[in-house]
């Protein structure tokens, strides 16, 4: 069991949610501190989006549904891509949005 910011998780090695549901809000502003990141609206889009399709498929989806999904919403102007995914989670991209968004570590292998 891990400490962030005096909640009681229970995290792998790597620093995942053993479990889906002891996700909320506030621990995904934790583990975002943790990993030194401050989250935006941009941030939020994409961690809904993950734990919504996570819940309905229980597989997450690849970066390139992500990108599709909601780029649209976060740059209206300017096509939205991998790097830009990449650049709003810079320690790791797909699989860092995974470990804020509260999904498990085996998942997020693909992205």
């Amino acid at each position: 069991m891990s400490v962030i910011k005096s909640y009681d998780l229970v995290l792998n090695k790597k620093g995942y949610l053993e479990h889906f549901e002891d996700w909320d809000r506030e621990i995904a502003l934790a583990l975002a501190e943790d990993d030194g990141l401050t989250l935006t609206d941009a941030h939020w889009q994409v961690i809904a989006f993950l734990r919504q399709y996570y819940s309905a498929h229980e597989i997450p989806p690849n970066p390139r549904v992500i990108v599709k999904a909601v780029g649209h919403i976060i740059s209206v102007h300017v096509p939205w891509t991998r790097k830009h995914l990449d650049a709003l989670f810079p320690a790791g991209g797909c699989a860092q949005a995974c470990r804020i968004a509260g999904l498990p570590d085996y998942y997020c292998h693909g992205c």
